[in-house]
């Protein structure tokens, strides 16, 4: 299996520097189950290229946990998976940390770079290598590899491209999560320890990618009690549905990117925004022209700023991140398409409310107003939850409830109200969130 990694940063062959290898010779690491060789095929000062390859040994494979049909033919040896996910850590350790004595300049500056991997495993075909890939900031081309003969149709194996502007550390530790969750399969046991190997490699993006449930579910092999945990310690600790695949936080991103396309809204301001997780899913779509995230936390702007500073400079003209609290009028609110206030107002002390409520739909009064919350009802639906679903909740309104302040806001500030179900619609306690689409 083989993984190439070029620049025409020039010098281009400081590459070498940051990657901890000699561009003049090729080495070797042995692992257990073969041989990792890096090479340079390429290495001339405007552009210079680094190829990992993974030789599998299949008495090694067959000897692997996790593999007990790993002595028959598969394409465990050839597509690019978990395997070539630990030759990566293991031979470009230094570079993953960040770490050249030489270039230290040259760490934490985003280099033009092209990443290829011509065999990749993925389930979930060329989308799903897309949206893990392109929030990130990079340019994505995936194309299934089409089985032989063609008749028979696609395969699971993906022909990726990556092109982008990204630091070379934060390259190599998204391939390093990527690999084994769109394979989704790990060919070793998966413990707690694996936790902090995510969280480590994910330092940065993982807490507001728009896939991230889905990333630490697969990371950590579908064991809902290590995931859980990994998303508590990232912040999101929300309950989320039993379907792994369809995880409650997506399933809301993509309500309320619905309702967004559906009034077609461009300018949008994310009240609320945190540390951005609805805005690179915003950013990914190119109808979305403006996009504002507002918090009244410095310290969550800090961490959205150090996250999409990194993302090409077309992308980042886009974006800006304001400081402003969502129950105080603020003059530059006023005129966008849209707001978002997703899962935000239960974060509101109740009697902050008519504040909020003037803020937002009295003073920037936007053509389109969309709002998530949780639907207390549903609650009974999720073992052992006591109380709220997250510890700075200040209320949690059943489906009446939240029926009873949409009208009223609607019928205060002139606008229509309706009201939708988002995740699986239980017909006793209905679903886990409610949405309500506000328009004037």
């Amino acid at each position: 299996m083989l993984l190439t990694l070029s620049t025409t940063y020039e010098p281009a062959t400081d590459l070498g520097f940051l990657l901890h290898k000699n561009p003049a010779r090729a080495q070797q690491t042995q692992l257990p189950v073969g041989t990792a060789h890096v090479f340079y095929p390429e290495a001339t000062s405007e552009r210079c290229t680094a190829a990992l390859l993974l030789e599998v040994d299949p008495v090694g494979l067959a000897r692997t946990d996790g593999f007990v049909l790993g002595q028959y033919v598969n394409d465990r040896p050839y597509a690019a998976s978990s395997l070539l996910a630990v030759a990566l850590g293991k031979v470009f350790a230094s570079a993953r940390r960040g770490i050249s004595r030489e270039r230290a300049d040259l760490v934490d500056r985003p280099l033009p770079l092209e990443i290829r991997l011509p065999a990749l495993s993925c389930r979930g075909g060329a989308d799903l290598a897309r949206r893990f890939f392109a929030p990130l900031g990079w340019d994505v081309d995936a194309r299934p590899v089409l089985l032989d003969p063609p008749e028979w149709g696609a395969s699971s194996t993906v022909d990726l491209r990556l092109t982008g502007r990204q630091r070379v550390a934060d390259a190599l530790n998204h391939l390093y999560v990527a690999l084994p969750v769109l394979d989704d399969a790990k060919h070793y046991w998966v413990g707690t320890d694996e936790i902090d190997k995510l969280i480590r490699a994910g330092s940065g993006w993982l807490a507001t990618h728009p896939e991230r449930d889905l990333i630490a579910h697969r990371y950590l092999a579908h064991q809902r009690s290590l995931s859980r945990v990994a998303l508590e310690r990232l912040g999101l600790d929300e309950p989320d549905d039993p379907s792994p695949d369809r995880p409650l936080n997506r399933v809301r991103q993509e309500a309320v990117l619905d309702a967004l396309r559906a009034a077609g809204a461009s300018r949008v301001i994310d009240l609320g925004a945190g540390s951005g997780a609805l805005i690179p899913a915003l950013l990914a779509d190119p109808r979305f022209t403006e996009i504002v995230g507002v918090d009244v936390s410095a310290g969550a702007l800090a961490a959205a700023a150090r996250r999409f500073d990194r993302l090409p400079e077309r992308q980042r003209a886009r974006l800006a991140l304001p400081q402003s609290a969502l129950t105080y009028t603020d003059a530059r609110l006023r005129g966008y398409d849209a707001a978002v206030l997703m899962e935000v107002v239960e974060h509101v002390d109740p009697d902050r409310l008519p504040a909020l409520e003037q803020a937002v739909f009295g003073a920037a009064a936007p053509a389109t107003v969309i709002v998530t919350t949780p639907n207390a009802e549903h609650n009974v639906r999720y073992p052992g939850l006591t109380g709220f679903r997250h510890r700075d909740h200040r209320f949690e309104w059943t489906r009446a409830e939240f029926a009873a302040w949409t009208d009223s806001v609607a019928r205060r500030h002139g606008y229509t109200v309706v009201r939708k179900a988002v995740g699986a619609d239980d017909p006793e306690v209905g679903p886990p969130t409610q949405l309500a689409v506000f328009s004037r």
